[in-house]
Protein backbone atom coordinates (compact mmCIF):
# COMPACT_ATOMS: atom_id res chain seq x y z
CA UNK A 1 0.00 0.00 0.00
CA UNK A 2 2.99 1.95 0.52
CA UNK A 3 4.00 2.21 -3.27
CA UNK A 4 -0.05 3.35 -3.74
CA UNK A 5 0.30 6.40 -1.46
CA UNK A 6 3.23 7.33 -2.94
CA UNK A 7 1.95 7.54 -6.38
CA UNK A 8 -1.18 8.85 -5.56
CA UNK A 9 0.71 11.70 -3.79
CA UNK A 10 2.88 12.16 -6.89
CA UNK A 11 -0.30 12.30 -9.09
CA UNK A 12 -2.39 14.46 -6.82
CA UNK A 13 -0.47 17.33 -8.01
CA UNK A 14 -1.31 17.08 -11.40
CA UNK A 15 -4.97 17.72 -10.12
CA UNK A 16 -6.31 20.85 -12.48
CA UNK A 17 -8.64 22.30 -9.31
CA UNK A 18 -8.68 26.14 -9.21
CA UNK A 19 -12.21 26.73 -8.70
CA UNK A 20 -13.08 24.14 -5.43
CA UNK A 21 -9.02 23.80 -4.39
CA UNK A 22 -10.16 20.00 -3.81
CA UNK A 23 -7.62 17.93 -5.43
CA UNK A 24 -7.89 14.01 -6.44
CA UNK A 25 -5.92 11.34 -7.60
CA UNK A 26 -6.71 7.67 -8.59
CA UNK A 27 -5.23 4.59 -10.10
CA UNK A 28 -7.02 1.93 -11.93
CA UNK A 29 -6.09 -1.24 -11.68
CA UNK A 30 -6.92 -3.55 -15.06
CA UNK A 31 -7.43 -7.44 -14.82
CA UNK A 32 -3.68 -7.87 -15.96
CA UNK A 33 -2.54 -6.02 -12.89
CA UNK A 34 -1.55 -3.37 -15.13
CA UNK A 35 -1.82 0.22 -13.42
CA UNK A 36 -3.59 3.81 -15.28
CA UNK A 37 -3.45 7.09 -13.25
CA UNK A 38 -5.91 10.06 -13.42
CA UNK A 39 -6.52 13.88 -11.69
CA UNK A 40 -9.68 15.91 -11.44
CA UNK A 41 -9.87 17.95 -14.15
CA UNK A 42 -12.21 21.28 -13.33
CA UNK A 43 -13.40 23.70 -15.89
CA UNK A 44 -14.67 27.23 -15.52
CA UNK A 45 -18.04 25.65 -17.05
CA UNK A 46 -18.78 23.56 -14.04
CA UNK A 47 -20.56 20.92 -15.93
CA UNK A 48 -17.27 20.12 -18.33
CA UNK A 49 -15.17 19.13 -15.33
CA UNK A 50 -13.97 15.25 -15.05
CA UNK A 51 -13.25 13.37 -11.98
CA UNK A 52 -10.35 11.97 -11.20
CA UNK A 53 -12.37 8.06 -11.53
CA UNK A 54 -13.33 8.78 -14.77
CA UNK A 55 -10.09 10.00 -16.18
CA UNK A 56 -8.14 7.04 -14.50
CA UNK A 57 -11.22 4.81 -15.93
CA UNK A 58 -11.02 6.07 -19.72
CA UNK A 59 -6.91 6.32 -19.38
CA UNK A 60 -6.98 2.23 -18.94
CA UNK A 61 -9.89 1.59 -21.48
CA UNK A 62 -7.56 4.20 -24.44
CA UNK A 63 -5.13 2.05 -23.32
CA UNK A 64 -6.87 -1.22 -24.51
CA UNK A 65 -7.85 -2.63 -20.57
CA UNK A 66 -11.41 -4.13 -20.58
CA UNK A 67 -11.99 -5.51 -16.90
CA UNK A 68 -11.29 -2.89 -14.09
CA UNK A 69 -10.64 -4.73 -10.64
CA UNK A 70 -9.43 -2.58 -8.62
CA UNK A 71 -9.79 1.65 -8.07
CA UNK A 72 -7.76 3.35 -5.50
CA UNK A 73 -8.62 7.17 -5.19
CA UNK A 74 -6.70 9.28 -2.94
CA UNK A 75 -7.96 12.72 -1.18
CA UNK A 76 -6.84 14.99 0.99
CA UNK A 77 -9.06 14.88 3.72
CA UNK A 78 -10.29 12.41 6.52
CA UNK A 79 -11.57 10.50 6.25
CA UNK A 80 -11.18 10.20 2.28
CA UNK A 81 -13.54 10.71 0.19
CA UNK A 82 -16.17 8.21 -2.02
CA UNK A 83 -15.96 8.45 -5.80
CA UNK A 84 -19.44 10.66 -6.76
CA UNK A 85 -22.72 8.57 -8.81
CA UNK A 86 -21.40 9.29 -12.18
CA UNK A 87 -17.57 8.04 -11.38
CA UNK A 88 -19.90 4.67 -9.75
CA UNK A 89 -21.61 4.24 -13.26
CA UNK A 90 -18.40 4.37 -15.22
CA UNK A 91 -16.41 1.78 -13.06
CA UNK A 92 -19.50 -0.56 -13.23
CA UNK A 93 -19.52 -0.29 -16.92
CA UNK A 94 -16.02 -2.32 -16.96
CA UNK A 95 -15.54 -3.60 -13.07
CA UNK A 96 -18.06 -6.32 -11.40
CA UNK A 97 -19.76 -6.23 -8.07
CA UNK A 98 -16.56 -7.71 -6.45
CA UNK A 99 -14.61 -4.53 -7.95
CA UNK A 100 -12.46 -3.14 -5.03
CA UNK A 101 -12.89 1.00 -4.27
CA UNK A 102 -9.91 1.79 -1.99
CA UNK A 103 -10.12 5.15 -0.29
CA UNK A 104 -6.79 6.80 0.41
CA UNK A 105 -6.57 9.66 3.05
CA UNK A 106 -3.23 11.35 1.61
CA UNK A 107 -3.69 13.74 4.76
CA UNK A 108 -3.61 10.64 7.27
CA UNK A 109 -3.18 7.59 5.43
CA UNK A 110 -6.36 6.14 6.84
CA UNK A 111 -7.78 3.77 4.08
CA UNK A 112 -10.94 2.34 3.65
CA UNK A 113 -12.05 -0.21 1.72
CA UNK A 114 -15.72 -1.14 -0.60
CA UNK A 115 -16.45 -3.28 -3.50
CA UNK A 116 -18.63 -1.62 -5.85
CA UNK A 117 -21.64 -3.33 -5.40
CA UNK A 118 -21.51 -1.65 -1.42
CA UNK A 119 -21.47 1.79 -3.19
CA UNK A 120 -23.67 0.80 -6.11
CA UNK A 121 -25.93 -1.75 -5.17
CA UNK A 122 -28.29 -1.65 -8.00
CA UNK A 123 -26.81 -0.31 -11.60
CA UNK A 124 -27.67 0.94 -14.79
CA UNK A 125 -26.44 -1.89 -17.21
CA UNK A 126 -26.25 -2.39 -20.52
CA UNK A 127 -28.48 -5.44 -20.85
CA UNK A 128 -31.40 -2.65 -20.47
CA UNK A 129 -30.46 -1.42 -23.62
CA UNK A 130 -29.95 -4.94 -25.63
CA UNK A 131 -26.01 -4.29 -25.26
CA UNK A 132 -23.67 -5.91 -23.06
CA UNK A 133 -23.76 -6.58 -19.24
Amino acid sequence: MEVIVSRLRSLIRNSYSPYSGFRVASLVVDENGNMYGGVNIENSSYGLTMCAERVAVFNAIASGARRIRRVYIGTEVSPPAPPCGACLQVISEFGDADTEIILVSLKTGETIKYKLEDLLPVRFHGSYIGGVD
